[in-house]
């Protein structure tokens, strides 16, 4: 192909390089050059222009796009139409995407005008997801590069459509594993197989020792299960513990124990009579991606994994952040003592109230912001936001000499969350938690704050602190750092109810007594208190 100016004499028939106005029309990119369009170019004062024209033996784009992304699409693979240049490859079942690297990288080195973008080798994908593309930069290109390319790339983009067959889940149990934990296990995991069409069996709960667990697993075997998942309420370990120990007395083999992938440590791979068996690390109960996920669907894909295949999962294998993790990889704080900010949430309308704002109501000769404040500002919490909406000036004056920041969150009618957003906007980044504490609560005391404090403890992954009466969870809440990002993110007015329900394994109950219920909401609830209304 050749490319440059050329007089307009020499420039019919030739591609037009540059887009370019004519009075009123627009000549695209790639248009082709007629007689008229020279003859407005020249009346226009145009001399030259720049154009492509095609050589013996040149493909057009398009035409190479299509040729070459027919050679590279493999099994289960789709393609759509070329325009530009370009043709897009679509997978066509739920599977891994599989690629010829090496293939890949043959292709795009026949010449840079030829290019193959993919996604990531092994990458689990929907039906319709695009994995791949073919691009030809040029407006054509040499028929032998294409030819050679074609050649380089040839079924080098597939995908291994997932087999379904039946899972079998067995998990032990012991004192400190709550029922609600292995309920929330079961259910993640039925959301892992979805997409794989694989039913999950009807789970096994044993006790956590050796014995119990072979033989669940020979009655996931005689249930015809094709892949068995081993949940275990302890962590494995060695390599001679339970879960390990228990595929070896039901007959099986030990293949892997252990794997490069953060988090995923401690998954273990076994066979037991050609059935695959997954010792499942901790970290497999959170639904966020981790090394369990790498060896589960290229399993259900017919993938073969082996020792050497687990080994080399190094290489991209520190994946996200989850905060069931028994670690966080954060760095500890300096500080002699954790650092917590507070949240005091004073922004709501009072609906309930029958006029008037609850806030300002008095109890005890002080209103039940002012209580707020007090039991957070004389609590170890520091710095501390006062979030206001309604009646916002009557309520922030009630701060008077406290060191409290004061946030008015125009957004208040919204929901609880638009308060929450807010209020963490003007909190430092360096803290390692918040608590979010409700300005209706006048039994909440600074030493009630200081208990949630002293309860966080990431060692122990408590990094939700939940104020408890009775067992019945309230508030405040204290969230770990990790849960910052999430918690800028929320929506309407249920607060992170969600959040702490989904993170069930992170959460520990603080027992503070009938206070940590005893919201004034109503007229009533604050006449019973011994409280009374402000006249305005």
């Amino acid at each position: 192909m050749r490319f440059g100016p050329v007089s307009l004499a020499e420039a019919e028939g030739a591609l037009l390089a540059h887009g370019r106005r004519i009075g009123s029309r627009v000549l695209k990119k790639g248009h082709v050059l007629t007689a008229d369009d020279l003859a407005a170019l020249a009346e226009d004062g145009v001399e030259t222009v720049v154009v492509a024209r095609f050589e013996s033996g040149d493909v057009s784009e398009d035409a190479a796009a299509d040729r070459l992304s027919a050679a590279v699409a493999g099994s289960d693979i789709d393609r759509d139409t070329p325009f530009t240049g370009r043709v897009n490859l679509y997978a066509r079942a739920n599977g891994l995407l599989m690629l010829d690297v090496d293939a890949v990288h043959r292709f795009n080195r026949v010449d840079p005008a030829i290019t193959l973008a993919t996604l990531p080798n092994l990458t689990p994908v929907l039906a319709g997801r695009m994995v791949a593309t073919t691009k030809i930069i040029p407006f054509a290109v040499a028929g032998s590069q294409v030819d050679a390319a074609a050649l380089q790339g040839e079924g080098a983009v597939r995908v291994a459509a997932y087999r379904p067959r039946p899972v079998g889940l067995v998990a032990t149990r012991l004192p400190h594993l709550k029922p609600a934990t292995m309920d929330k296990t079961r259910r993640v995991l039925e959301d892992r197989l979805r997409p794989t069409g694989s039913p999950l069996l009807p789970e096994l709960r044993t006790a956590h020792d050796a014995a119990a667990v072979a033989a669940g697993i020979k009655s996931m075997q005689q249930q015809g299960a094709g892949l068995i998942i081993l949940f275990g309420a302890s962590a494995v370990v060695d390599c001679d513990d339970v879960l390990p120990e228990a595929i070896r007395l039901a007959g099986g083999t030990v293949l892997h124990f252990g794997m490069p992938v953060d988090p995923g440590n401690l998954m273990l791979l076994g066979d037991v009579g050609g059935v695959p068996v997954i010792g499942a690390p901790g970290c497999a109960r959170s639904p966020k991606e981790n090394g369990f996920d790498w060896v589960l669907h290229r399993l259900l894909a017919d993938i073969p994994v082996m020792p050497d295949d687990i080994t080399a999962m190094g290489v991209g294998g520190l994946l996200m952040e989850i905060t069931s993790r028994p670690h966080l990889r954060e760095q500890a704080s300096e500080r002699p003592e954790p650092r917590f900010g507070a949240l005091v949430l004073a922004a709501g309308r009072s609906s309930r109230m029958e006029g008037g704002n609850k806030l300002l109501a008095r109890l005890n000769g002080r209103s039940l912001v002012a209580h707020a404040l007090d039991a957070t500002c004389d609590s170890k919490a520091s710095p501390v936001v006062l979030v206001t909406g309604h009646m916002a000036d009557k309520v922030a004056a009630e701060v008077g000499e406290r060191d409290v920041v004061i946030c008015h969150n125009p957004d208040f009618a919204s929901g609880m969350a638009s308060s929450i957003r807010a209020g963490l906007a003007l909190l430092p980044e360096d803290l390692d938690g918040v608590i979010i504490h409700l300005a209706d609560m006048p039994g909440i005391t600074s030493g009630m704050i200081n208990q949630l404090i002293s309860a966080h403890d990431r060692s122990r992954r408590h990094l939700i602190a939940v104020a408890t009466a009775d067992g019945k969870r309230g508030n405040p809440v204290l969230f770990d750092s990790a849960f910052l990002t999430e918690l800028r993110q929320l929506e309407g007015d249920i607060g992170a109810r969600h959040l702490i329900a989904r993170e069930a394994e992170t959460v520990v109950e603080v027992e503070l007594g009938v206070s940590a219920r005893l919201d004034l909401d109503t007229r009533a609830a604050l006449l019973s208190a011994g409280g009374e209304m402000n006249a305005d």
